[in-house]
């Protein structure tokens, strides 16, 4: 009997990502670092390197490559994955390599004046979104992974569930958006069954919701909220289903609107994030309160905000005032 030829590295990367339900993005990701460590190193097989040259790769990134400190890390996840996940061998105390900085920015945030005028550019489905990221404070790929089911008109709130930190979190619905969002879900449902009657309307589910509730890809709670104008294939499975709207289109759509506004900052979907979150502290509530709000682990995370609470220059006036 002849032997199977041996599987090639990056596809065993590929299962173990699938098995352990990571997402397409991360994926993806963790694939493309896994190369570049690779191609660093001529080829040679990782089973044959270890800790020196994850930390020579490290440090070429910040040195060579001067990547963001969240760069560096994300390609530390996937080298450590790929020796502690695929190849089974402990790599322990990876620290002896050039950090990439951090740079201490303070977050862009907007008035409320100029949060109206980006608005005023926005029609639709875009700003739609985007009062959401403004009024319930989330981040754009949270909202574009809302389903059916995590909209809770009568107690006025989102379910924000798997997010950054793996929990769930409630969120206020603003109620200014409601009369808007709940047409929108009309025609939302409408597209539904019309998907429905063609032999489609099945949704991505994690595996282990699939695999739990083998009919419920099909079922309007746990369709997306935003969902694409397209149908399309799953690059995993290969089903042809209708996912949610990419992030491009919605990133497109607020460059437009930030330039025809003549807001003078530098505006991204984030942005509004930070302003949701710097607008209540100005309101009076609590920083512990916003916390939750956000998601954040750590209160630290959130004290950020706090900065635009010191009137600027850290409420010191100006002798020119004098």
């Amino acid at each position: 009997m002849t032997p199977s030829p041996p599987r090639k590295l990056l596809d065993v990367v590929r299962e173990v990502i699938r098995l352990k339900h990571y997402s397409y993005r991360t994926e993806q990701s963790y694939l493309d670092w896994i190369r570049r460590y690779l191609r660093y190193h001529n080829g040679k097989h990782p089973r044959d390197m270890g800790k020196p040259e994850i930390q020579a790769f490290l440090t070429h990134l910040a040195v060579e490559g001067h990547v963001a400190a969240s760069t560096q890390n994300q390609a530390l996840s996937a080298l450590l994955f790929l020796y502690r996940n695929v190849l089974e061998i402990k790599i322990e105390g990876i620290s002896e390599f050039a950090r990439a900085k951090r740079p201490k920015r303070l977050p862009t945030v907007l008035t409320k004046s100029e949060v109206q005028a980006v608005m005023q550019h926005l029609t639709g489905v875009e700003r739609l979104v985007i009062q959401l990221l403004y009024g319930s404070g989330l981040r754009l790929s949270e909202a574009l992974n809302l389903r059916v089911k995590d909209v809770d008109f009568a107690q006025n709130q989102l379910i924000i569930r798997d997010t950054k930190g793996n929990e769930d979190r409630v969120t206020p619905l603003p109620n200014t958006i409601q009369v808007t969002l709940k047409g929108h879900l009309e025609a939302v449902r409408r597209v539904h069954q019309q998907d429905l009657g063609r032999g489609y309307g099945s949704v991505y589910l994690p595996y282990a919701l699939a695999k739990k509730y083998p009919n419920a890809d099909r079922s309007w709670i746990w369709q997306y909220i935003f969902p694409s104008y397209a149908l399309s294939q799953d690059p995993r499975s290969g089903v042809t289903r209708r996912h949610h709207l990419s992030e491009s289109s919605i990133q497109k759509a607020l460059k437009k609107a930030v330039q025809r506004s003549e807001v003078s900052k530098r505006v991204s979907c984030h942005t509004f994030r930070h302003s949701f979150a710097t607008h209540l502290l100005q309101n009076g509530y609590d920083i512990r309160t916003v916390q939750e709000l956000l998601g954040h682990k750590d209160v630290k995370t959130t004290m950020i905000y706090t900065h635009v609470l010191n009137r600027g220059g850290y409420a010191v006036r100006s002798p020119l005032d004098d």
